[in-house]
């Protein structure tokens, strides 16, 4: 029964491409900037980030850190010599969906176009055998949930009026739409069922790609749904034709704990191998080898970009960031309530710990959640606290006193552990661990249920980021002078 992820921690939608014997795959980001990253590999399994997308003011921005906006669902294909990313920018909904291009993956990427009168959620773009480009997407509302138009990628016009494509196959809120020629037939695949437990992958097909389209009878052709298997809200799933046959990814969640069980890292990409029968697909989810091992990533900041995983809130990275006088990196302070100057990586492991040396005064080591459920340890001078923040409540765990003499720099640390079964063998999600390093040893200030850091508390899409920002009030830059995350 494989439980891992291919790109583990808050990597939700993915979408897939083949190029030759090269593999493209993006995903959704949401509130955080850059946006949708793109990885590369060359036999679906491991995968290395190239870039990402969205990387600059001109392509996106957003009009605060607050969860719940930014980037839905990219679509990835490669046409005509040239890599299309289409999506949605929940901020400009109103404007249609978003498409860039670029000759090579890792940029850079056009100014995008928009599809107005297109107005809806998780684009796709298809083109025929003819050259005629296809758009469908969700709307979300109305008689036909999925719709359909054709388009005009390089520019976003329509060319045709919006059609109802189709109501879906019975589920609940049909999504995720992407098309496919494959013999005599176009395949239409969906995800429904909603993006939670129930969240299902469902396929139809018809001789013409406008429909109308009839549904497996097998649906759903992959779901966790009602099962005991470590990895549930299996769904948003893209196919890709390879050298050996067809393969799909998807996203799951990896939930622990008692019911509901929480999931903390977000939603996360796997695969599966698909076969075809009678001309239906059909998937095998435990067909890949996978190893589970554990992330490791440190940075010193003396390159002269920042790591292409390095995302923020609301913002783009390099907006607030630069390099310090004596070494090190300068994370400015915002200047509005509406955005916050956390400089994050996602987090990838069920049970990790992160380090971040800074200055003895103005800094904070976060894991968050959203802007109002995160955890921290902060630097305050000659003092550490523990903390955190959960809807309205606003917790300091303990204070504790240190010597700034014989350093100027404190390296505040949190872990995250898996705590031992009970009597009924249930994990309680994990315990999170906010502390700082003394003498190379992890000192624990306070330890909280990580299930208040989790989606079943909060809400929301996204997963745990963890990352450094300046106090709120703070006159001047936060200074990062190392930063290390690693799996237990």
């Amino acid at each position: 029964m494989n439980a891992t992820p291919i790109i583990p921690g808050f990597h939700p939608d993915p979408s897939i491409c083949r190029v030759g014997e090269d593999f493209y795959l993006v995903n959704s980001t949401f509130e955080y900037l850059p946006g949708v990253p793109i990885f590369h590999s060359s036999n679906l399994v491991a995968w290395k980030q190239v870039s990402n997308v969205l990387d600059r003011a001109d392509q996106l921005t957003l009009p605060s850190s607050a969860g719940g906006c930014g980037i839905y669902a990219p679509t990835i294909r490669h046409h005509g010599g040239q890599f299309w990313m289409i999506t949605s920018n929940m901020n400009q909904i109103r404007n249609g969906h978003l498409i860039v291009r670029a000759t090579d993956p890792s940029g850079p990427w056009s100014t995008p176009v928009f599809t107005s009168g297109a107005v809806g959620i998780d684009p796709d773009l298809f083109w025929d055998a003819d050259g005629t480009c296809y758009l469908t997407w969700a709307a979300g509302w109305g008689e036909y949930p999925i719709m359909q138009a054709t388009v005009d990628p390089t520019t976003g016009k329509l060319l045709s009026a919006p059609y109802g494509l189709t109501q879906g196959s019975g589920l609940a809120h049909p999504e995720g739409p992407h098309l496919y020629h494959r013999g005599d037939w176009y395949y239409l695949l969906l995800a429904e069922g909603g993006t939670e437990r129930g969240h299902a992958v469902t396929i139809a097909r018809s001789h013409s790609v406008q429909g109308p389209f009839e549904w497996n009878p097998a649906n759903p052709i992959l779901s966790h749904r009602s099962t005991t298997h470590p990895v549930q809200n299996t769904g948003h799933a893209d196919l890709v034709e390879t050298a050996q046959g067809w393969a799909m990814v998807y996203l799951g969640v990896r939930p622990v704990g008692p019911s509901p069980s929480f999931h903390l890292n977000g939603r996360e990409t796997f695969i599966a191998r698909v076969t075809w029968v009678d001309d239906w697909p059909v998937v095998d989810d435990d067909a890949f080898e996978i190893s589970e091992t554990p992330s490791r990533f440190s940075d010193d900041f003396t390159s002269d970009e920042l790591d292409g995983r390095w995302i923020a809130p609301g913002r783009h990275p390099r907006d607030f960031t630069a390099p310090a006088v004596g070494g090190g990196l300068a994370i400015q302070p915002s200047d509005t309530a509406e955005y916050r100057s956390l400089l994050a990586i996602r987090v990838e492991d069920q049970a990790w710990e992160a380090r971040a040396t800074t200055e003895c005064s103005g800094a904070r080591l976060v894991l968050r959640l959203d802007d109002a459920h995160w955890a921290a340890v902060e630097s305050r001078g000659d003092q550490i606290i523990a903390r955190a923040v959960v809807g309205p409540f606003d917790q300091e765990f303990a204070v504790m006193s240190i010597s700034t003499d014989s350093s100027p720099t404190v390296t505040l640390a949190i872990r995250s552990t898996q705590p031992k079964a009970d009597l009924f063998g249930t994990v309680v999600s994990d315990n999170l661990h906010l502390g700082w390093m003394r003498d190379n040893e992890f000192r624990t200030l306070a330890t909280i249920d990580g299930r208040y850091i989790s989606t079943e508390v909060a809400g929301g899409f996204t997963g745990r980021v963890i990352g450094v920002e300046p106090l709120p009030g703070q006159p001047g830059p936060a200074v990062l002078y190392e930063f290390s995350y690693k799996g237990l």
